[in-house]
């Protein structure tokens, strides 16, 4: 194999190693002793077109390769986790989902302001007693008249709470034996979000706890077909785990570098 980056794979990441070391790193202390998300940061990034890498421009992305994109993530947690983290949660778990199997009317609603950076998402799979056992789902949905009526809670949610975030796509059983994934619209009456998790680390990064007491969304906000929510949100967690081990890189290359 070539190991070699291509040329535009080498401006990207000189590109985010400069905005990494002179806007992120003088503040990166500050924003995380003060648990602060960084709104200016996020435009800036936006402005830089690093919130929809890999998605297609068509839909208002860079259209580039995940190569660029681990690239992207991996100088970004070189100096900040909770800075990457934000990036790498709003488009590998956030925005794919609706990119990957979402309608094409879905993903014109959707996925232009997402992958501009104009507005966030999240993706709401984790619960109090779900988290690596997955498809231990408690939250439900049943449809009602047109209507997807959701109950259940969330924990652990990256992106959900910013003032910026647009909408969270949950698991959710749909059936006895079936999970489909459904995307819920912040503001959407009887979804709760909880304030900012405390946490040891990343604390620059917005973490919430969601609560869904008879949240009714319209029957289109389903993505795909109705039960195949299990299938769709392995495949966005096997992407996911691709930044994530980005971020482990860029972090023991940032510790190496202050070593």
């Amino acid at each position: 194999m070539n190991y070699e980056l291509g040329d535009e794979q080498e401006l990207l990441r000189r590109t985010v190693r400069e905005f990494a070391e002179s806007r992120v790193a003088p503040v990166a202390e500050e924003i995380d002793r003060e648990e602060r998300f960084p709104y200016e940061l996020v435009a800036e990034m936006a402005e830089l077109g690093l919130m929809g890498i890999p998605i297609g421009e068509e839909y208002g992305g860079a259209g580039a390769d995940t190569v660029s994109y681990a690239i992207a993530i991996e100088e970004l947690t070189r100096i900040d986790s909770s800075v990457a983290i934000t990036v790498a949660a709003h488009t590998s778990l956030g925005t794919m989902p609706i990119y990957l199997f979402g309608s094409e009317q879905q993903k014109r609603e959707w996925v232009p302001r997402l992958a501009s950076g104009e507005s966030l998402a999240a993706f709401g799979l984790t619960e109090p007693n779900a988290g690596s056992d997955a498809g231990n789902t408690l939250t439900r949905a049943e449809l009602r008249d047109g209507q997807w009526i959701v109950n259940g809670s969330k924990m652990f949610i990256t992106n959900a709470g910013t003032d910026i975030t647009a909408c969270v796509t949950i698991t959710a059983r749909t059936g006895e034996d079936e999970i489909s994934n459904i995307v819920v619209p912040n503001g959407t009456p009887g979804y709760d979000i909880s304030p900012p998790m405390q946490k040891l680390g990343w604390r620059a990064s917005d973490t919430r706890e969601l609560s869904f007491k008879d949240v009714a969304v319209p029957e289109g906000n389903l993505l795909g077909p109705r039960g195949r929510g299990f299938n769709q949100f392995m495949e966005i967690l096997d992407g996911g785990r691709i930044s994530v081990a980005a971020m482990g890189v860029g972090l023991a290359q940032g510790a190496y570098d202050l070593a």
